[in-house]
């Protein structure tokens, strides 16, 4: 990856709807090798999509919380089984295996605390193996989404 992918990579970033044309005049190349370039980094993985970035105010989604997952067994069918149950939560838009305790880290928004309860009570306490759940409240987020640093100087 050189220097012209880095910034290709910079302004899809900022604006994933940017077209070619004017994508080629932010990088300094003309729209050809542009485009070359953005389909070999689609096809190598550095691209792995594009998306619309959606206020979850908008949606009904005002709260969010931090959850510490530890679980009480931690043999690989277990920890599978539980990705995979995490995996179809549809609230939880972050999920992390850590090193450590706890074992895991989900960031998970829903429309209010009494929404995020039932969701802890009915369906995050019952997955499996899990023996604790510890939850940190968002107050305000102020770094969102932010994009990737790709100047590596």
């Amino acid at each position: 990856m050189d220097a012209s992918d880095r910034k290709i990579l910079a302004e899809l970033q900022q604006d994933g709807r940017l077209s070619l044309t004017d994508l080629a005049a932010r990088i300094g190349l003309t729209v050809s090798p542009t485009h070359r370039r953005v389909r070999d980094l689609e096809a190598s993985g550095a691209i792995v999509g594009y998306r619309a970035v959606v206020d979850p105010k908008k949606l009904g989604l005002g709260f969010e919380a931090l959850v510490f997952v530890t679980m009480k067994q931690e043999d690989r069918a277990t920890l599978l089984a539980f990705e995979e149950g995490v995996a179809a939560v549809p609230n939880v838009l972050l999920a992390q295996r850590l090193f450590g305790d706890p074992d895991y880290l989900l960031r998970v928004r829903t429309a209010d605390l009494d929404a995020y309860a039932r969701l802890e009570d009915d369906v995050l306490s019952a997955l499996p193996g899990v023996q604790r759940l510890n939850s940190t409240l968002v107050m305000k987020s102020f770094v969102l989404d932010r994009p990737y640093p790709t100047d590596l100087g």
